[in-house]
């Protein structure tokens, strides 16, 4: 039987500092990951069975079936692992408390005849889940949120951009990748982050004008993230080794 050469959309979820916990705290919080994200992907009626399934060690990749609506990867998926690992989260020892990070990606994928998977997409995959944005997200932004999630510009194009029911577009902010030798534009979300109040102006303050291009305006999140906003893209550049 030949290879099979498939267009799907690809989750990958890791655990975020799973390192030293041992291996009794270790083996829980994966069995934990496990079961709210095959919950998650059946609450959002996606075939759990009907995915390809693959361990990652400290998190797990999925294949999704064929045609399967890449925005239920978003809505409800996300939401409903979130939740899950936030009432985990509430009566778990700190040892077993999960937060995770998310990445989301789709292309053509080859399908080998046992099963096994390979391909460009996945690799990119790879890439966004070890993301430095999604890192630093995640580790300043409030305990309550329990996941930071990280779509490539090809997925958000396809489904986030278009403000489809149950996903909000001002949600997701662009961010600038260059993992190892992969570097493009992506689209972060922390699902469960509360917006930065509005600060109104202080008395006789005049708003800033556009600066044009080629300047740039330093902006702070209401998680502490520090973000340099240039022509209204924001960039987040990390730079690491091989």
């Amino acid at each position: 039987m030949e290879d099979e050469v498939a267009y799907r959309a690809v989750l990958a979820v890791d655990i975020a500092r799973s390192a030293g916990r041992g291996n009794v705290a270790f083996r829980q919080i994966r069995e934990v990951l496990a079961t709210a994200l095959r919950e998650a992907f059946e609450e959002s009626g996606i075939d759990w069975k009907g995915c390809l399934h693959a361990d990652l060690g400290d998190g797990f990749r999925v294949i999704a079936p064929a045609g399967t609506r890449k925005t239920r990867l978003i809505h409800p998926l996300i939401h409903e692992l979130a939740v899950r690992l936030r009432a985990h989260n509430r009566t778990a020892a700190p040892a077993t408390h999960i937060r995770v990070r998310v990445a989301l990606h789709a292309g053509d994928v080859v399908l080998g005849p046992d099963g096994e998977a390979t391909g460009q997409p996945l690799e990119v995959l790879a890439r966004l889940l070890d993301a430095g944005p999604a890192r630093t997200a995640l580790a300043q932004a409030p305990e309550t949120v329990t996941a930071s999630v990280l779509l490539s510009g090809h997925f958000y194009d396809e489904t986030a951009r278009h403000g489809y029911p149950g996903i909000d577009p001002d949600s997701f902010q662009r961010v600038t990748l260059a993992e190892k030798e992969y570097a493009a534009e992506a689209w972060l979300h922390l699902p469960g982050q509360e917006p930065a109040p509005h600060q109104p102006a202080p008395p006789g303050h005049t708003a800033a004008t556009d600066p044009g291009p080629g300047k740039m305006i330093n902006k702070a999140s209401g998680s502490g993230v520090i973000y340099a906003t240039q022509s209204g893209t924001t960039n987040v550049h990390i730079t690491r080794g091989a």
